[in-house]
């Protein structure tokens, strides 16, 4: 997951907004979102080359979502998959603090990360680039390859286009195709505007719109998820092929079991 923009406890009608692209190479054997097997309580994408995840969330309410965090010079030999960072979070039954802070102890396993987890409760933020465990207030927010809410174009973009929607429907009526076209957006960032993350600049330029087109790496999936006070979820996966904007679509309804 390279990009998540989210409202957070801060709407009257909805306790999570979220929409959020996925970026990978195209060549990375992926399965759509599901209810895993056997026990069918996490609804997520799947990784088949690891068997973790991006972003998933339980018929319990426990949600959690992963990006990476673009640091060249941080990468270690051998590291522990990202992906099962969610994937073990969703599985586990420990709040999402403890559990954060269990990861904190086990962080140089990993490549550089940010994490987001919660659940009815709290909904938490750490990076292992980073020092603290971070319980986040209600509020809109944007995560890409960076710490949360660092203002590079496509973060700011899409984030400032979420909060304009949210304000602009006070009745609460989220039509999911709108935030979609937040995620599709192609436009680059100006070359003044890119970030520094020790890659190149032409690279830096490709990975600067918030849906990137590569030629062998790009947005895999596109993903809304509305979790309403009524404890209803709406959970819309849109899975690219390639570089083109034709796809596969999945959709999830459900109440929680609480």
């Amino acid at each position: 997951m390279c990009l998540i923009i989210f409202a957070y406890d801060i709407l009257p009608d909805y306790h999570l907004v979220l929409a959020a692209n996925r970026d990978e190479f195209y060549n990375r054997p992926t399965a759509a979102a599901n209810f895993w097997e056997p026990e069918s309580k996490i609804l997520a994408g799947q990784d088949l080359e690891m068997l973790g995840t991006w972003m998933g969330i339980t018929r319990a309410g426990r949600f959690a979502a992963l990006t990476n965090f673009r640091d060249p010079a941080s990468q270690i030999k051998n590291p522990r998959s990202r992906g099962f960072l969610v994937r073990d979070f969703l599985r586990s039954e420990e709040p999402p603090q403890r559990y954060l802070e269990n990861v904190n102890h086990t962080q140089s396993l990993y490549n550089p990360f940010n994490l987001l987890a919660g659940d009815l409760s709290c909904l938490m933020y750490f990076s292992n680039q980073g020092p603290v465990v971070r319980d986040l207030k209600p509020g809109y927010y944007g995560l890409s390859n960076h710490f949360l809410d660092t203002p590079w174009p496509k973060v700011q973009k899409s984030k400032d286009a979420l909060i304009n929607y949210l304000e602009l429907n006070p009745e609460g009526l989220i039509a999911p195709e709108s935030l979609f076209e937040i995620l599709a957006d192609t436009n680059p960032a100006q070359d003044e505007e890119l970030p520094d993350t020790g890659i190149s600049r032409d690279r830096e330029k490709i990975l600067s719109p918030i849906f990137i087109a590569g030629k062998d790496y790009g947005t895999r999936s596109s993903t809304v998820l509305l979790l309403d006070r009524k404890q209803n979820v709406f959970f819309q996966e849109r899975s690219f092929y390639g570089n083109s904007k034709s796809w596969r679509e999945v959709i999830y309804q459900f109440k929680l079991d609480t």
